[in-house]
């Protein structure tokens, strides 16, 4: 993979294909600051937020995305920073939103990640959460879970993919109103990494991000690896299809945590990285509820 923009994201996440602007939007979550570039032109434009943005989702009303925060849910305005909170999310535990995606209902499905105030071990105290279109929210009968990640949707979206990053395991589930029992689906436990984000193509190929080992692997419907993607970058985050075709994969990335030794082996780390690929995306799915007339700046 090639890095297409330095961004030096010190936590590159939660990246987005806009087809309506032909654009890429992301999050560096740390530096509470959400990115959009548009590769036609090479132009690329910064948001400042209030507090740290973990993902988001498009909205199905042009000019809007839907903002997972650290603490809420909130609609965004990208014309004139506008935002309207919808809700908290878990008031008083400490978790901050973490990574989320819409499902093919135009649902936004997302996580929680312990953040534990002692500077300890994070725990499985979060959850997993469906914002309805009515903006009613509901936390999903899934297990608890430590730092929320690989949120995706089968193409028929049938199927919900979904893990703890601290397992080392991506899990999946039968999926509609209600989630039918889970069970393993890819399993990292004999390496040194972890499962970050993931996107699912049109043959229902999961591509995910595995942090600590530099790569975006592809598993198979039925949970085979069937190619490894390598990155000068040894902390990918989420990878999505983009370009006219969907056709292209870019994948964001993190210099977080990394010290100065791997930082200088690693100078693209925290880069946005593209490969040509031999299979298309699936068009991202819009959040269907329906943002204010207004919103505070």
């Amino acid at each position: 993979m090639q890095a297409v923009l330095e961004a030096r994201n010190t936590l590159g996440e939660g990246i987005v294909w806009c087809d309506r602007a032909q654009a890429l939007y992301w999050t560096d979550i740390h530096a509470a600051t959400l990115w959009r570039h548009t590769p036609s032109n090479g132009e690329t434009r910064q948001w400042s937020l209030p507090e740290r943005l973990a993902s988001f989702a498009l909205c199905e009303a042009d000019g809007w995305l839907l903002l997972a925060l650290a603490s809420k849910l909130a609609f965004f305005r990208l014309d004139d920073g506008a935002l309207h909170t919808i809700r908290e999310v878990e008031p008083g535990l400490p978790t901050r939103c973490n990574d989320g995606a819409c499902d093919r209902q135009g649902r936004f499905v997302f996580g929680t990640l312990h953040e534990p105030v002692d500077g300890g071990q994070k725990r499985p105290i979060g959850g997993f959460w469906r914002l309805h279109a009515d903006l009613s929210l509901e936390r999903l009968p899934l297990e608890g879970v430590a730092i929320s990640n690989s949120l995706a949707f089968s193409p028929d979206g049938g199927t919900m993919y979904y893990c703890d990053s601290l397992t080392r395991t991506i899990r999946c589930c039968g999926y509609g109103d209600a989630p039918g029992p889970s069970r393993l689906f890819a399993d990292l436990r004999d390496t040194v990494g972890e499962p970050d984000g993931s996107c699912v193509d049109t043959d229902g190929g999961l591509w995910n991000a595995q942090w600590g080992l530099g790569r975006v692997v592809r598993y198979r419907a039925d949970g085979r690896m069937d190619r490894i993607l390598p990155l000068p970058s040894s902390q990918p985050t989420r990878p999505a299809f983009g370009g006219a075709a969907l056709d292209t994969l870019y994948v964001t990335s993190a210099r977080d945590g990394l010290d100065a030794a791997t930082l200088a082996r690693e100078p693209l780390a925290g880069a946005l990285f593209a490969a040509c690929v031999d299979v298309r995306g699936l068009p991202e799915p819009r959040f269907a509820g329906v943002p204010p007339a207004g919103g505070t700046p």
